[in-house]
Order: C-alpha cells, then structure tokens, then sequence
C-alpha cells in the first residue's frame, strides 16, 4: 500500500510543528545561558561582598588596635595618678583645665603623671563651705602622643579626673585623685570641658 502523499495543509502544520520544536529549543537554551550568567554574577557578587567584608574587618581592627584609652593608677595615697594605656607605649600627654579653674595646661613626657598639687587648692577652695569629705568629677582635655606599630600618631579626648576630699585633724582637708574615666572623643575641645564644668562643677 503506497503513502497518500501530503497535502499542503499537513505540510504546512508539518513545518509549523518543526518551527515551534525550533523555538523551543532556542528558549531553552537561552534560559540555560541566562541561568548560566545569573550564576556567575551571584558568584562574583559574593566574592565581592566577602572580599569587601574581610577588607572592613581589617580596618575595623587596625582602627581598634591604633584607638587609645588611657587608665590612672593612684599613686602615694592619691597625690598623684600614674597614666598608661594598656596596648602603647606613651611618649607624653598634654592636659588642659577648665578655664573657670585657672590652672594652666601641663605637658608631661615619658612617665605621665598627673599630680593632684595642680588642682587641689582651686578644688579646695571651691568645695570650701560644704562638707569635709565630698568626691567629684573634673573634666580635663588630654592629647595622648604615642606609636602604633611605625605610625607616630595624637589623640585628644575628654577626660574626667575623678576626685575625693577628706577631713583631718590637722592641716585641714585631704586632696586625692582617685582615677581617669573616659567621657568623649567627638567633640573635645577646650570649649568641651569648659561647658562641662559649669555643668557639674562643685557648687
């Protein structure tokens, strides 16, 4: 039995069918390239972001190591604070006073240490009419000059000096420091501690 040839109808629906398996192969391989290049780009964007993390991590590091935070130790009862900072070796602070104290700025190299002798009679004579044994806050301005690692670099922060009197049965009241707290670094001027002294300065 000999085929029926086709007619123009079926050899049309023929090519038509041949066209849409053409266009559906086509469509699939485009998908599989975009689905290709989606993956690479997701890939290099994630390298990206972990190489862009890894490189804040070490700033934040290098930044944390370099930051300085300076502590006091009484010294012989408290007359006087030893000052250090636990991570570099200091080379010397400079402080400066509320002007309304009328003490004037020190510079102190090598072995920073800040003597209660510089503040204790103004502070005396302010807390002068209340109760022997008062404790207080003064705000001081200190500029740290250290190393981290070959960099030679300064920090100015403000800085409360923490301070006790006490009565005697002779030679009157007793001046001690007792510590160093850190209270701002943004913003630390001299205007700063001025400002914050009449604040909370002794009344």
């Amino acid at each position: 039995m000999s085929d029926v040839p086709d007619t123009p109808a079926e050899k049309a629906e023929a090519a038509a069918i041949r066209r849409r398996w053409v266009t559906l192969g086509e469509i699939v391989a485009i998908a599989g390239l975009i689905i290709s290049a989606l993956a690479l780009w997701s890939s290099w964007a994630e390298r990206r972001a972990d190489e862009t993390e890894r490189r804040s991590e070490k700033a934040s590091e290098a930044k944390a190591r370099a930051a300085i935070l300076l502590t006091a130790t009484p010294e012989a009862g408290g007359k006087r604070l030893v000052v250090k900072d636990a991570a570099h070796s200091l080379q010397a602070i400079s402080i400066a006073f509320p002007t309304a104290l009328g003490v004037g700025p020190r510079t102190i190299s090598l072995d920073p240490v800040i003597d209660g002798k510089w503040i204790a009679d103004p502070l005396l004579k302010l807390t002068d009419k209340g109760p022997d044994t008062r404790e207080g806050r003064l705000p001081v301005l200190i500029t740290a000059d250290y190393w981290d690692g070959d960099r030679h670099l300064s920090d100015t922060a403000v800085y409360d000096l923490v301070w006790r009197t006490e009565g005697r049965l002779i030679e009157g009241r007793a001046f001690r420091l007792k510590g160093l707290m850190l209270h701002q670094r943004k913003g630390a001027t001299q205007a700063a501690i001025d400002a914050r002294w009449s604040a909370i300065g002794p009344r």
